[in-house]
Order: structure tokens, then C-alpha cells, then sequence
């Protein structure tokens, strides 16, 4: 049964969280000391190389062997019932659109696995609860933040692409680059997926959590460790991956007008997907491979943790809602502690 000192490690390994979102705030609305340039770089900084260490460095100590695979199998089920009723939204009513739909498929499948996660499931159910929400970040890395990529790039590569005052010449030329003949405007999904594959080969991201759990897979196996000299040089950019991801958000605050750039409608949108949406699907997947017990509980206690992070990081680089993914970490990570132990009190009476 989670007690009082577990809440407070929990809230412990929260609060340096928000020292850093008040100092990205504070250097730009109080000291003046950054710009929307300055704020642009160090977003980059983060998104391109230290978030990629980060999930290296995560993923690398994991035991690929011991995994659960029916949690595995319940979690895919999960993300594809999610998948599959989100492109039903967008493409069967007035309002559904791609760009939402990748907003809505980060904010009800992307978790904070690390801070919030391993000290809350821990605390709740010993090394069981620890080892499932582990399992949960790398099947997070290596899936579904590629999966939720390359919507992004593909949203991104479409902007360019469907602009009705991009000339002929334009056209031309791209499809020069891309070496494709004969291809009209704008059967152009053949430029479009090559695109698409170039910037996902260049994002090193796509392929952090693949070298990292290809590492996890031969030590592992022959019992190797990492040189100290190639740990040494991971971990001093991936230590530095909550914290300079939250001290991003701050700064994106701090350029907006008001400080919640997000109406509250949207804001309890954003909380019904994450708290909601996300444990219900993931209950469904659980039951539909026969999870039962204390593992049960945990995978639907982590589909609900808050949103990821590095979510609005990516965001941000893509310029895709960040405003909404912003609120949806800050006040999902504030609301989460009484929610989840909500959760964890329900549980253990119903199942």
C-alpha cells in the first residue's frame, strides 16, 4: 500500500521539474535574457542531442530477455485501438484533420515514464510496478515516438507540398532532386515518402533507441559492459534530458502573450486523452491478452502517468500545438499524483 513517504519521493523527484521550467521562464519574462532565437536553438539542443542520448542511455539498461511479452502485446493493441479510432476521427467527421490527429495520438499514448512513472509504480508495487513501466519507455522510444515522428515529418513535408503558389519550376526541381520522372502534382506521394525517409534517416532520434537496445540485446547476452569512457560520454548529455526539456517550456511560455497559451477547453480536451482515453484503451488491450493481478493494475495505472516531456519538445521543433502540449505536461504532471493514486485505490477493490 503506497503511504506518505512514498508520495513525497514522488513529489521529490517531481519538483526540480518545475525549478527548472521557473528558470526557462524567469530568463526570459523577468532577466530578458534569451530571444525567440536563442529560445528556437536551444529547443534544437535538446531535440537533436541530448534527447537521443537520453533514450540511448535509458534503453541501454534494460534486459531485452526478460521482458513481458503479454504486456508487450497488450500495450500494441492499446496504441492501435488508439490509432485506429483517431483516423476514424479524421477522416469520417467535419472536424478531424491530420494535424490534430497527430496532436491527439501524442497526447493519449505518450507517458512520463521516467520521473513520474518508476518512482510512483515502485512505491506502489515494489519492483514489479518498476520493471513493467521500464518495459513501457522502451516500447515508447522505439515504437511509437518513430511512429509519432514520422507523422511529423510527414505533416511537415506536406506543408510545402500542397501550397497552391509553389510554382512549376519549384515542382520540377523537387522532383529532379528526388529523382523522380514523370510524376504530376502532386501523385506526389512518391517525392513525398522519400522526403519523409531522408529527414527520418538525418533525425537521430528514429535510431537512438534501436543502437540503444541492439547494445541491451549483446550485453546482455555475453555479459559486457560499457566502456567507461562511452558511458562517461552518453550520460553527461543525457543526464541533463528532464531538465533542459522542462527549461525549454519556460522559455516557451515566457514568449507567449499570457503564460497558458491554451483555451481551458482545449486544456480538459487534452486531460480527458491522457487520464482517459489512454488507461481505457489500455485496459481493453490487457483484457484481450489475459493480463490479470498486480500486472494488470500496472498497466493501466501507467497508461494514465502524465504526458511525456519530451512530447512538447517535439512539438516545439515541429511547431505543431506546442501550446496545448505544454499545458498538457505542466498541469497533467500538477493533477497526476491524486489521480493516479484514485487509480491504484479502484483497482485493488474492483480487480
Amino acid at each position: 500500500m503506497i503511504g506518505w513517504d512514498d508520495i513525497y519521493k514522488v513529489l521529490a523527484a517531481m519538483f526540480p521539474l518545475y525549478v527548472a521550467l521557473i528558470l526557462g521562464y524567469g530568463s526570459v519574462k523577468w532577466w530578458h535574457m534569451f530571444n525567440s532565437d536563442h529560445c528556437d536553438a536551444i529547443n534544437r539542443l535538446s531535440c537533436y542531442f541530448i534527447m537521443p542520448l537520453f533514450t540511448f542511455d535509458f534503453t541501454t539498461r534494460i534486459n531485452p530477455y526478460k521482458m513481458n511479452h503479454l504486456f508487450i502485446a497488450a500495450d500494441i493493441i492499446s496504441k492501435s485501438i488508439i490509432l485506429l479510432a483517431i483516423w476514424l476521427w479524421a477522416n469520417f467527421t467535419n472536424k478531424g484533420n491530420y494535424s490534430w490527429s497527430i496532436t491527439c495520438f501524442s497526447l493519449s499514448s505518450l507517458n512520463n515514464t521516467l520521473v513520474v512513472g518508476v518512482p510512483l509504480m515502485a512505491a506502489m508495487y515494489g519492483p514489479l510496478g518498476e520493471n513493467v513501466v521500464i518495459q513501457s519507455s522502451i516500447l515508447q522510444f522505439m515504437l511509437w515516438i518513430m511512429i509519432l515522428l514520422l507523422m511529423l515529418e510527414i505533416q511537415r513535408a506536406k506543408r510545402p507540398l500542397d501550397d497552391s503558389a509553389v510554382s512549376s519550376l519549384e515542382l520540377a526541381t523537387r522532383c529532379e532532386s528526388a529523382n523522380v520522372e514523370g510524376v504530376s502534382r502532386r501523385s506526389s506521394l512518391v517525392i513525398l515518402i522519400k522526403i519523409v525517409g531522408l529527414k527520418l534517416a538525418k533525425n537521430p532520434n528514429s535510431y537512438a533507441c534501436v543502437l540503444g537496445l541492439l547494445w541491451a540485446l549483446v550485453s546482455n547476452r555475453w555479459n559486457l559492459e560499457m566502456p567507461i569512457i562511452m558511458a562517461g560520454s552518453v550520460q553527461i548529455m543525457s543526464r541533463a534530458g528532464a531538465g533542459i526539456a522542462m527549461f525549454c517550456m519556460g522559455l516557451f511560455m515566457a514568449m507567449q502573450e499570457k503564460m497558458i497559451d491554451c483555451t481551458a477547453k482545449l486544456a480538459v480536451f487534452a486531460m480527458v486523452l491522457r487520464f482517459m482515453m489512454a488507461p481505457l484503451s489500455m485496459a481493453i488491450g490487457s483484457f484481450s491478452v489475459g493480463l490479470r493481478g498486480d500486472v494488470l493494475h500496472v498497466a493501466i495505472i501507467q497508461a494514465a502517468l502524465p504526458q511525456a516531456i519530451g512530447s512538447f519538445v517535439l512539438a516545439k521543433e515541429y511547431g505543431l500545438h506546442a501550446n496545448l502540449l505544454s499545458t498538457a505536461v505542466i498541469f497533467g504532471t500538477l493533477i497526476s499524483i491524486p489521480l493516479l493514486i484514485a487509480y491504484y485505490v479502484v483497482l485493488n477493490l474492483l480487480l
